[in-house]
């Protein structure tokens, strides 16, 4: 039974699944919240009644970040395993084989916003504001964070968001490739359900050879493989 990540999908949008962090008041991610993110991840990628994902931190709110004050507990060795679990979080959220959108409201800060980054699209309200703000604690960006926001926007941005820890606002944001959609507040989920609603009946094994495609890591051998599992989807092998 998890706790802070939870799986839903509803009637209005069939086949489009939710997996909503919510941990209030400000969906602060901690050690368990991670390890319930992997097992969300899992379990959507593997659910056949879902074909898409949105990734959602409810209403108000998005993600500030990790639990800064779990954190200060922790000695080196814990606040290694700890970026690795961070990174091991990040990654499933990732690897889901399914087209996953982000819906950003209020804040997407620190590990928030890597968390954001995980998604293939972005949709914000208006009024977000978005950053990479683990050095106003004096931390750096972790769990594959720093990596994520440079392929977003590009290494020289990337470091001057680190190393600034400054606030972007959603016109920046999207001018930056922070997010790709920009909408009313009371509108980012239902934009990001439209987003997603696009892919619900293409074929499951093309889109997931496509995106594993996009997001690169395969070598020759593991290209040709994906493009066979169209091929083996329709003749049951």
């Amino acid at each position: 039974m998890r706790e802070f990540a939870h799986v839903h999908v509803g009637e209005q949008h069939p086949k489009v699944g939710v997996l909503l962090v919510s941990r209030p008041p400000t969906n602060a991610l901690t050690r368990q919240t991670y390890r319930e993110l992997i097992d969300a991840a899992t379990e959507v990628g593997d659910r056949a009644d879902i074909a898409t994902v949105i990734l959602f931190g409810g209403h108000e709110i998005f993600s500030a970040g990790d639990d800064v004050p779990e954190l200060r507990t922790l000695n080196r060795a814990e606040a290694e395993a700890a970026d690795r679990l961070r990174r091991d979080a990040l990654d499933a959220v990732a690897a889901i084989p399914k087209p996953t959108v982000a819906a950003i409201t209020g804040y997407a800060l620190g590990a928030g916003l890597s968390l954001a980054l995980a998604a293939d699209w972005r949709v914000s309200g208006d009024n977000v504001k978005l950053g990479a703000t683990e050095i106003l604690a004096g931390l750096v960006p972790g769990g594959g964070g720093a990596e994520r926001l440079a392929r977003a926007i590009g290494a020289a941005r990337a470091k001057e968001l680190a190393f600034s820890g400054r606030f972007v606002d959603a016109k920046e944001s999207l001018a930056l490739g922070l997010i790709d959609e920009m909408v009313a507040p009371d509108h980012v989920f239902d934009a990001a359900a439209a987003w997603a609603g696009r892919f619900v009946d293409a074929e499951p094994s093309a889109l997931a050879g496509a995106k594993a495609l996009i997001d690169g890591r395969l070598d020759a051998g593991e290209q040709a493989q994906r493009y066979g599992q169209v091929f083996a989807a329709g003749d049951g092998s």
